[in-house]
């Protein structure tokens, strides 16, 4: 019941649907007007039809609107054409193009004057209503094909910078309302590039390239009459050059809005070339007193004048800049604008010379003047030209763009300014000459026979050095060294600059004709030849100070035999230490070969025998800085002196020798060199010294060792006691001149053997006790001068092992007057054994027990005594029956 309700429902939206839709056709507007030969198409569509979504076509045609139709094409029917237009259709001039399932395209490729008409454009009914339209009619006007292109030859040669105008007559048969434009083109190649359209209906549509030109006036249209049109580009460049064409095209205006080309012509106006500017461009300097001269002779305060004339095919349309160099240096410029910027200031390499103007003389001539001319206005003189074209029109105001054409610098004119020059002799000779690395080098380099030299002058030099083969990294090449210019100042070269700052290396003015370089510490590099250069400076018309002239000195040649340096050392005993507590010293002197000024440090190395480790005692840096080897005791670091004694010499000292100290001592010296301040030191070579030797033999008292327990066995938490005694004999000093330093060791037996040391006092009383993985804890007592006593508190089962006393005496030396350090003393071993008691351990846990369980049966008692008494009591009394079996029963 439901499905059938829903089908009802859709027919009926169906036919709903049917009634309210209304086919329409449609046409291209009309009527469409057409050139003969030309390509025609006309649009045909439909909306709002019912049926298959892709819709067929048929086209029709007549003369007029009365006369009957012709079948031209449809869309589905390949026979439908009428058999007067079945060949056209056949060769394809006459086509229908789908474009899309409700749209076709009626195509004609060459429009006959006989395809004028009327046309009808139908579509068969697929709709189920017939309702709308289902043809729509358009005419088709066919004229004349009257459109003629006739361009103007430009001339195919212009100069850069002139102008360029293309004359091109564009007209046709006014026979219906149609409009022409025109447009230019240029040809590069295969590729045209629109340069401006005018048209159809008085606009003007310039190319992408020529926009920034047509607004700035440098591209201009100059409608002509009857049909004559003429486009003129000004200021052209060589990018203007190709082949420039004329394009003549036809439009009409249909009833849409839209402007349609019917038909179009192009023609070639010809090929023009652009003569670049440089091509025609010349430029020449010559002197206005004799115009074919190449060099001048001028003396000193006279005027130097120079014309520059220029010459070029298009020399009104450049806008000149002309500029004068002296030895190619820029001293004087007139922009384009006429403006002159000189580049000489009151300061800088250019105020040494005179005071040059500018000015234009002629149309193609600007003269050159230099006043008051001095022997630094001598060199060759050049005048150039750069030629600009305003890229703008003429009538744009030169819109501010400019395009430099071409550049051109004439022949130089040797300009020479007659004047003495000073003159004088050198000579350089050896002050100081190094024999080794190191040592300082001093050069003198003499000015002698000095003539023609104006007063003010002053004379600067420029050292330079030059390596010696295997030397350096190029030893060609001359390196400068520093320059001592005419009024003093130190101008140093790249290579030596930190040396000289540093002042390692000095330039100096001795004498006013003496002049000395110096190097503090002469290095290997430094060997090589050695120039100086002297050079005499004036006094200028400007009051500055500038070089007339400069000589140079035969070179001299500083070297020196470079042998391995070598050192040695010599160490002899200042001091005996003959008994302990004594003080040794000795002392290290140091001699060298091939080696300079140098700094050293100093090692003071010992070993117990010959064959026994090395120690290192002290250290002395280069720079005197002292430290201590590991091997050092702290406590004993104040007994401990290394000092520099003299230049190549020094001095170890060693107070209260102990018999621990006895052995070898000697020093290990290295020498170390610097470059120059503030670098890192070199080392150079380094030697070791004899070895000195300190033994003596102790005549002091004999000590013993003993180490006694009062018991073997403890139980746990116990106190154990070990007693360490110690016995004297021989010359036994006095108890205040006796002490000791005693340490305990435990050895533990299980689990392997692993000594640990307890605790320990020193001989001044202080006790230190080690960690130690145990419970119990440890103390020790001093019971005499000779006794102690370890005590092991709390004693646990981890406490069981070995125990051994060591003890160091130390005594007062009577013949010294100092503490002197005995022999170490190591004393037997004694084992301690913790016992595991099993009574006293269960002995308290029994107890606990016994007594618990008394407590807890009393308790029971007590609790049931009282249960029967208060809660079990029946309180009503039942007399007993006479009747025995039920008595019995009931029991």
């Amino acid at each position: 019941m439901k499905m059938d309700n829903y089908l009802l429902t859709l027919v009926f939206g169906l036919s709903m649907l049917g009634g309210c839709l209304a086919r329409v056709v449609t046409v291209s507007p009309g009527p469409l007007i057409r050139v003969e030969g030309q390509p025609v198409s006309i649009r045909c569509d439909v909306n709002d039809y019912m049926g298959p979504r892709e819709q067929d076509f048929e086209w029709m045609m007549s003369k007029d609107g009365n006369a009957p139709r012709i079948k031209i094409i449809s869309t589905f029917d390949t026979s439908y054409s009428h058999a007067s237009l079945s060949k056209r259709v056949a060769s394809g001039d006459i086509s229908v193009v789908r474009l899309t399932d409700n749209e076709v395209e009626l195509k004609i490729a060459e429009v006959k004057a006989q395809d004028a008409g009327f046309y009808w454009c139908q579509t068969p009914s697929t709709d189920s209503v017939i309702s709308g339209n289902y043809e729509a009619q358009v005419q088709l006007i066919v004229i004349p094909n009257t459109l003629k292109v006739s361009p103007q030859t430009p001339p195919p040669v212009v100069p850069e910078g002139s102008d360029i105008t293309l004359s091109c007559n564009v007209t046709r048969e006014l026979t219906h309302p149609t409009y022409l434009s025109v447009t230019w083109l240029l040809k590069k190649g295969a590729t045209s590039e629109e340069i401006l359209t005018f048209g159809p209906q008085g606009g003007v549509v310039t190319g992408q390239k020529y926009a920034r030109r047509y607004a700035d006036g440098g591209v201009r249209l100059v409608p002509g009459k009857n049909g004559l049109f003429e486009l003129v580009i000004s200021r052209v460049t060589t990018s203007d050059e190709g082949i420039y064409e004329c394009n003549g095209t036809e439009w009409t205006h249909e009833n849409t809005g839209k402007w349609v080309k019917i038909v179009e012509k192009t023609k070639e106006m010809g090929t023009v070339a652009v003569t670049p500017t440089g091509q025609s461009l010349s430029v020449k300097a010559s002197s206005s007193s004799s115009p074919s001269a190449a060099s001048l002779l001028l003396s000193p305060g006279d005027t130097l004048t120079l014309l520059c004339s220029v010459a070029a095919d298009n020399l009104p349309s450049l806008a000149l800049e002309v500029t004068w160099l002296a030895d190619g240096r820029d001293i004087i410029t007139m922009d384009r604008s006429g403006v002159v910027i000189s580049n000489t200031s009151s300061s800088g390499a250019q105020a040494k010379r005179g005071e040059a103007s500018l000015e234009r003389t002629g149309y193609e001539e600007y003269r050159l003047a230099v006043r008051g001319v001095s022997g630094e206005d001598g060199g060759a003189y050049a005048c150039r030209i750069r030629a600009f074209i305003e890229k703008g029109g003429r009538s744009a105001g030169g819109g501010g763009r400019w395009h430099m054409a071409a550049e051109k610098t004439s022949s130089p004119v040797t300009v020479k300014v007659s004047q003495i020059k000073p003159s004088f002799l050198l000579n350089l000779e050896p002050i100081l000459n190094p024999q080794m690395t190191a040592e300082p080098t001093e050069l003198a380099c003499h000015v002698t026979n000095i003539t023609h030299f104006p007063p003010g002058s002053r004379l600067g030099v420029t050292w330079e050095h030059t390596t010696l083969p295997g030397i350096g990294d190029d030893p060609q090449t001359s390196h400068p060294i520093g320059t001592l210019d005419g009024q003093g100042n130190l101008l140093p070269g790249a290579m030596y600059s930190d040396r000289l700052k540093s002042g390692v290396m000095s330039l100096s003015r001795v004498q006013p004709n003496t002049f000395k370089l110096r190097f503090l510490r002469t290095q290997e590099i430094d060997m090589g030849e050695y120039v100086c250069a002297v050079s005499a400076w004036s006094v200028s018309s400007q009051g500055d100070m500038v070089k007339t002239v400069e000589h140079s000195s035969s070179p001299l040649t500083v070297r020196w035999d470079t042998k391995r340096p070598t050192l040695n050392v010599v160490a002899k005993r200042i001091r005996e230490a003959s008994a302990g507590g004594a003080t040794f010293e000795m002392s290290c002197a140091v001699t060298t070969e091939n080696l300079g000024g140098a700094g050293y440090s100093v090692l003071i190395q010992s070993q117990e025998s010959l064959e026994s480790n090395v120690r290192t005692i002290m250290t002395l840096s280069p720079d005197n800085v002292v430290q201590h080897g590991g091997a050092t005791d702290p406590n004993r670091r104040d007994s401990l002196v290394l000092t520099k004694s003299g230049p190549a010499e020094f001095r170890f000292r060693l107070s209260g020798v102990q018999l621990s100290d006895r052995g070898f001592y000697w020093c290990d010296i290295t020498a170390w060199t610097k470059q120059q301040p503030g670098q890192t030191w070199t080392k150079a070579t380094s030697s070791e010294s004899n070895k000195v030797r300190i033994d003596f033999q102790e005549n002091g008292p004999s000590f013993s060792i003993d180490i006694q327990s009062d018991a073997s066995t403890v139980y746990p938490w116990q106190t154990a006691k070990m007693k360490c005694s110690l016995s004297v004999s021989g010359s036994s000093p006095k108890t205040d001149d006796l002490a000791y330093e005693v340490r305990w060791f435990f050895t533990r037996l299980r689990g392997g053997a692993t000594t640990t040391q307890v605790a320990s006092v020193d001989r001044f009383g202080v006790v230190r006790k080690e960690d130690r993985n145990s419970s119990s804890d440890v103390s020790i007592e001093r019971d005499d001068t000779h006794t102690y006593m370890l005590n092991i508190h709390g004693t646990q089962d981890s406490d069981s092992g070995e125990y051994h006393c060591v003890a160091t005496p130390w005594y007062l030396s009577a013949s010294t007057g100092a503490w002197t350090q005995a022999g170490e003393l190591t004393s037997s071993r004694i084992f301690l054994t913790v016992r595991f008691a099993v009574w006293d351990s269960l002995k308290l846990p029994l107890l606990y027990g016994v007594s618990a369980s008394i407590g807890v049966g009393l308790f029971s008692l007590v609790l049931g005594l009282v249960c029967a008494q208060c809660c079990c009591r029946n309180t009503t009394h039942t007399p007993r029956s006479r009747n025995k079996l039920m008595d019995l029963e009931m029991d």
